[in-house]
């Protein structure tokens, strides 16, 4: 009887064992990252004017740096590129190359990004690469300097009948993955 209980308690061990066996599966976690590129113009230097009020102004031309006027965000290597809306400054008379502008960057206030090329470029109605970096950026600021002919290019170019003469222009700028 006592084999006979032992037997019995072997076969419900071994039962148990096999039903309280652990089993075992696998999942896959994947991290996956989009490319997320932003840009925005300082909301305060949306007009930016270029203001030639002497003698000076007119011979050696004029510029305006706007601090912390571009932030940018980006996972990952990006290119910033800068465009005019036509080849021409826009006059109710005449007309201004827009050529003659030079967009010049640099780091801004919140800027410490190590691997970045800056190129001052003329102006153009096609994109124009200005800031080219090789890692991201979180919110990171340029400065972007405004800068228009000299050598009393724009003499002839005020009329009277307008105080001040404007020539005008839309200025994009556009991020994109590099």
């Amino acid at each position: 009887m006592r084999s006979l209980i032992t037997i019995f308690a072997t076969i419900i061990f071994l039962a148990f064992q096999q039903t309280a066996s652990a089993q075992t599966d696998n999942a896959t976690l994947n991290i996956r990252l989009y490319p997320i590129q932003t840009i925005t113009v300082n909301a305060t230097q949306k007009s930016v004017n270029l203001d030639y009020k002497t003698t000076a102004d007119y011979a050696t031309g004029v510029s305006s740096t706007q601090a912390d006027h571009l932030t940018v965000y980006s996972t990952g290597a990006f290119v910033v590129k800068v465009k005019s809306a036509g080849t021409t400054l826009q006059g109710q008379r005449s007309t201004i190359d827009a050529s003659d502008v030079v967009i010049t960057p640099i780091a801004g206030t919140t800027n410490q990004l190590a691997n970045v090329t800056y190129n001052a470029r003329n102006l153009s109605n096609s994109d124009q690469p200005i800031i080219t970096s090789t890692t991201g950026s979180v919110n990171k600021n340029f400065n972007i300097t405004y800068k228009a002919s000299g050598a009393d290019k724009y003499v002839d170019k005020y009329f009277k009948t307008e105080n001040p003469t404007v020539y005008t222009t839309v200025v994009t700028y556009t991020i994109e993955a590099n």
